[in-house]
């Protein structure tokens, strides 16, 4: 399967063998070419065409917490890729009893042709941990999601964009992240940084609306100042939901933790109880621009987070969101782990 000539072609061979940990570590046109990939191999998957791009191959994804969306995307490609995808749980294999990242990348780089990770409970643990497996890994490494980011659902995120207005080029597109109540602690600060990691890049107007006790990584989020510097987008930081939603065009409302209180349960479910009313309702909407989107990478906790109003209403693309899960992860695999 192979579109586009033999220049495109051949960048897309360019990218096997490199590890995905973070959309930062890619190119703007490296994340362009994915993009396409995946709108090609959505596109063969609804008209049911073959794409087995990945014969006889195998992907290894090792898991610390629990997923639905992501796991289920990376099996089900891997398999309409013409591949297998191993399913390793963490807490039930050697790595519970002390193996190393430094021993998983070299072993299981010796079984198969890709490596895949979730790691994302423990602020300062799961990006550290990914690294040191592709350090000594002879395969590709793609992060399923870590302390520091989830670049797979953000890829999903930015195709959806894409779909629903018709470009890729986000200039002057206002985008709110906004914290959102939900009565749990410990929801990684991944998806927020990681959309700050990649929608300016594209020139997106970034808005980050959060209580002050729900600060993002500051070396992640300078990290992302620099990229949408370069990429033309900018990244503000507020804390009134309301004038976050404000003319938004695309609303991404959502809970994270506070990092000085994981693991500090008992503080960190008292603080966010001060914030019940940071939840996405139809009054909020209103705020929105009059074409905007409510996104969000799921599971929402419904009643908490956002009304059922709006994330079964008109606005909400949250089901096209997390389809384009598969496509996207489809096309990862297949342009590190060499399909091309």
């Amino acid at each position: 399967m192979q579109t586009g000539g033999r220049g495109a072609a051949a960048a897309r061979a360019a990218l096997a063998g490199k590890d995905f940990i973070s959309t930062a570590d890619w190119t703007v046109h490296e994340l362009g070419l994915a993009l396409d990939v995946a709108a090609e191999l959505k596109d063969a998957f609804k008209a049911g065409r073959p794409h087995r791009l990945l014969p006889d191959r195998t992907l290894f994804m090792i898991f610390f917490d629990l997923s639905t969306r992501t796991r289920n995307a990376f099996e089900a490609g891997m398999t309409q890729l013409g591949g297998h995808a191993h399913f390793i749980d963490a807490n039930t294999s050697q790595i519970a009893h002390g193996e190393t990242p430094h021993d998983m990348g070299i072993i299981l780089s010796g079984y198969g042709h890709g490596i895949a990770i979730r790691h994302d409970k423990v602020p300062g643990e799961g990006n550290r941990y990914m690294r040191t497996v592709a350090e000594h890994a002879s395969v590709p490494v793609i992060n399923l999601q870590c302390d520091e980011d989830h670049p797979t659902q953000q890829m999903a995120d930015l195709m959806t964009i894409e779909e629903v207005f018709g470009t890729r080029n986000l200039r002057g597109m206002r985008v709110c992240v906004s914290w959102a109540y939900a009565p749990s602690y410990a929801k990684p600060m991944s998806v927020p940084q990681g959309l700050a990691l990649l929608l300016p890049r594209f020139g997106a107007d970034l808005v980050i609306a959060r209580p002050p006790e729900y600060r993002l990584m500051p070396h992640v989020m300078k990290r992302a100042q620099d990229l949408a510097a370069e990429g033309g987008g900018r990244i503000v930081e507020i804390d009134d939901m309301d004038e976050g939603f404000r003319g938004a065009q695309v609303v991404y409302p959502k809970s994270w933790g506070a990092e000085h209180l994981f693991g500090n349960e008992r503080e960190a479910l008292a603080l966010s109880a001060k914030y019940k009313s940071w939840i996405c309702d139809a009054r909020r909407m209103e705020l929105a621009a009059e074409d905007a989107i409510y996104m969000h990478c799921l599971p929402a906790d419904r009643g908490n987070e956002v009304t059922d109003e709006v994330i079964d209403g008109p606005q909400s693309v949250v089901f096209q969101e997390a389809e384009n899960r598969l496509h996207t992860a489809k096309a990862l695999m297949a342009l590190t782990m060499g399909g091309w």
